[in-house]
Parts: C-alpha cells; structure tokens; sequence
C-alpha cells in the first residue's frame, strides 16, 4: 500500500540565483505481517498521509540532488525508521522545467516548460536485500522525414500493407535502464548522457542520417549504442508506440502531392519492445 501522485515544487537558492525541481512521487510499501489485511489490526499501518508528509520533509531537509538519490533518501528513510516495513518502493518523476535564456544569457528565476521527455526513476528495497535503482525517460517524441523503410517482410492473403523504402519514421519513445551495484554514480550526468546516446542512434551523423529498416532494428541499436557507451547501465528497456503518417490523395484537386502534405493515423498504432542487457 502507498501514496499515489505526491506533487510538490522545490525551491533552491544560490544567492539571487534560484533552482527548481517539480516532482511527482510514489512512495509504497509491504510490512511484515499482513494483519491488517487478514484481522483488521491497523497496529503497524504507517498512514499514506503519514507518507505523504515524509516525502515532504525529505525534499525540505535533503533537497534533491537528482531523481534518484531522493529515491534512495526515501528508501533509506523508510528502511532505517520502521521496523515493520519489509519492502519500500518510490517512483520519482519530474516536470520537464528549463531555465530561460535571452540573447544566450540564463535567467536567474524564469523558466520554461519544455516537453521533450519526462525524466522517471524508481528505487526498491527489500529488507536485507539489496537497493535496486532504475531510471528513465519517456513521452519522448521523435520524428525523420526519411531514411527509414519496411521490406521484405512476410506477406499473406491478409496482408495489405505495401513494402516501403522510404517513409516517417515517428514514435513516441519509453526507456527504462537498471543500473548495477550502486556506487558513487552522478546520476544527473549519467541521464544526460543516455538521452543524448538515445537521440544519437536515432538520427544517426547530421549530414546523412542512419537508415532504418524497421521500428525494431531502431530500437536495438538505441540499446546497443547505450550499453556500448555507459558501463554504468546493466539492462534497458525501449518501448517505441509508432506513428503512422499517410500521404493525401490531392488528384480529385488536381494537385500532385509528393508526400509534401500527410496526415497522421491516429489509431490503431504500431508498438515494438525490447529489452537487453549485458551477458
């Protein structure tokens, strides 16, 4: 049991400087007896409102240095202060706030909400047993005009679909990485690295790009180009939930359209998955 969608804003200063982190968290727990399930005794329940108000005072006194170790503060809180919890789990995630800039200067207290990626994270505990760190992005939106195609695949009396070599490639991107033992990781710099890894194998070079032969091949080398790049991630998992964009019939307008003008096949969508980790 738990607290669902804690949400708070923290505010940090640096003189006239100011800093901002807007967080949703999840904080559950398992005790060791179920009594209060199986009896009715509510003796070793810890309130969600109690929760609740440990999340906040975690953030007031600790701060958040990153998703992840106020996930591990929440974990660590829980672990060493009641006895009765057996397992404790928090889920972290953040409002995509960036600070502004005018002319290439930062602004000192003003900033802007981008939508490009949340950035998530999950910490869980048995007692005992070790901590386990998971982070990741999702709702991440990204599209190329072309070089990407689907041939060859296999074909039946239901099939419909025509082979294509080149077509938008546009999906909405879930990734979720695990690390291994955790040990003095920046974690900030890690998140950002993988994104930019992410955003990488995508595209591929800026003057040429990276052909695709399907969604599936593109999400395995997302992964392949992570693990290559940053020892720290043991296992990744991609979720892609494709886009489709077709090309406007514009003869009856007498109009050619040479894939210049597509509309978006809303449902149904293609989704692939994988997930991959080190041997």
């Amino acid at each position: 049991y738990g607290k669902n969608t804690i949400k708070f804003l923290r505010l940090h200063k640096e003189g006239k400087k100011q800093f901002v982190k807007e967080v949703e968290v999840c904080a559950h727990l398992r005790l060791t007896s179920p009594q209060e399930y199986l009896e009715g005794n509510n003796s070793l329940v810890i309130p969600t409102d109690t929760i609740k108000n440990i999340v906040l005072v975690l953030a007031k006194k600790n701060g958040i240095s990153s998703l992840e170790q106020f996930a591990i503060d929440i974990c660590n809180h829980f672990m060493t202060t009641f006895c009765q919890v057996a397992y404790v789990k928090a889920y972290v995630q953040e409002v995509p706030w960036q600070r502004l800039h005018e002319d290439g200067v930062p602004h000192i207290h003003s900033f802007i909400c981008v939508p490009d990626g949340i950035r998530f994270c999950e910490a869980e505990q048995c007692r005992n047993g070790p901590l386990i760190v998971f982070a990741g992005i999702k709702d991440l939106k990204l599209m190329k005009t072309t070089q990407s195609g689907f041939e060859g695949f296999y074909k039946n009396e239901h099939t419909t679909l025509p082979e294509r070599h080149d077509r938008i490639l546009c999906g909405e991107f879930f990734c979720k990485w695990s690390y291994g033992e955790c040990k003095d990781f920046d974690f900030n710099c890690i998140w950002k690295k993988i994104r930019e890894c992410i955003l990488e194998a995508f595209a591929g070079p800026p003057d040429c790009g990276e052909y695709s032969p399907s969604y599936q091949k593109t999400v395995n080398c997302i992964q392949m180009f992570v693990l290559s790049r940053v020892p720290q991630v043991q296992v990744i998992e991609v979720v892609l939930n494709n886009t489709f964009y077709n090309v406007v019939d514009m003869k009856n307008l007498g109009l050619t359209n040479d894939k210049e003008v597509l509309v978006p096949v809303e449902t149904p969508y293609g989704s692939c998955a994988c997930t991959l980790g080190r041997k």
